[in-house]
């Protein structure tokens, strides 16, 4: 059996029994960073064969640990916090098993991005995870496009090195609404600074989840970017009509609105 098993996001009590079990019970433990994994296999006695798995070998590595799962091996995959997959390595080795019918299971545990949302005390109801903003121009255009598109609350990862430069960015696409900044999550010096862009964090440190609370935008009048953005996706499963109306009643534009800006933007649509 295959296990992508959850690991601590900080405290290394935050782990369950049964991961602890598995771990213990498997022949190979495929790791994100072996070094970094060493101290929690380590601190629970784990003596299981440690391999790399990261993104940079992610897809030669795949073909490595469906060999040993097809040997009659047991072989868990953990990140370096949290749940494997979820913005860390093991996509391409899901998309894989599936390909091959290889079963796999997951043994729950710890997530950074739902804790946060809990500490910032946002809206539940309805929310969207949009992972670590992009670093190129025109990809991070597109995110922020789609994270001021979505009503509801939104949860975004940053490190030490991006936060500000995070934190301005969703400032220019989203104006003064309301965000959560959480770090140190279940450990000694959690924290949870809620506040209205702009902001800025003195002296960075450690990994931070963005929580950007859903009340924020209920006001917020869409670009004509984003606008063009939904139009192309809407345009893919209905006809004009049915697209022009779902914006309209979406966002309270008039259909003519809409109509003019798909005539002046029609090489965008082909």
């Amino acid at each position: 059996m295959l296990y992508f098993v959850a690991t601590p996001i900080g405290n290394l009590l935050d782990i369950s029994l049964r991961a602890i079990e598995t771990l213990k019970s498997c022949d190979v433990i495929a790791c994100e960073d072996t070094r970094h994994s060493k101290i929690l296999l380590d601190h629970y006695d784990i003596k299981a064969k440690t391999i790399a798995y990261h993104k940079f070998n992610e897809k030669n590595s795949a073909n490595g640990i469906i060999s040993l799962v097809k040997d009659g091996k047991n072989v868990a995959i953990i990140s370096d916090a949290g749940m494997p997959v979820i913005n860390d390595p093991g996509a391409i080795l899901t998309q894989r098993l599936h390909e091959e019918n290889i079963p796999y299971t997951v043994i729950p545990g710890a997530n950074a991005g739902l804790c946060a949302l809990i500490l910032s005390g946002f809206d539940a109801s309805e929310f969207a995870f949009f992972g670590f903003l992009s670093e190129k121009n025109r990809e991070l255009k597109t995110q922020l496009n789609k994270i001021a598109s979505f009503s509801g609350t939104r949860i975004l990862y940053s490190s030490k090195y991006n936060i500000n430069k995070d934190l301005s960015s969703l400032y220019s696409a989203l104006g003064k609404v309301e965000v959560a900044v959480v770090s140190e999550i279940s450990k000694l010096h959690e924290n949870c600074l809620i506040s209205t862009l702009p902001l800025t964090i003195d002296e960075p440190k450690g990994e931070y989840v963005i929580v950007v609370n859903k009340s924020s935008t209920q006001n917020l009048t869409p670009t004509d970017e984003i606008l063009i953005d939904e139009l192309k996706l809407l345009l893919k499963d209905n006809d004009k009509n049915s697209a022009f109306k779902e914006l309209k009643d979406k966002y309270g534009i008039s259909k003519s609105y809409i109509y003019e800006l798909y005539e002046k933007n029609k090489s965008q649509f082909k």
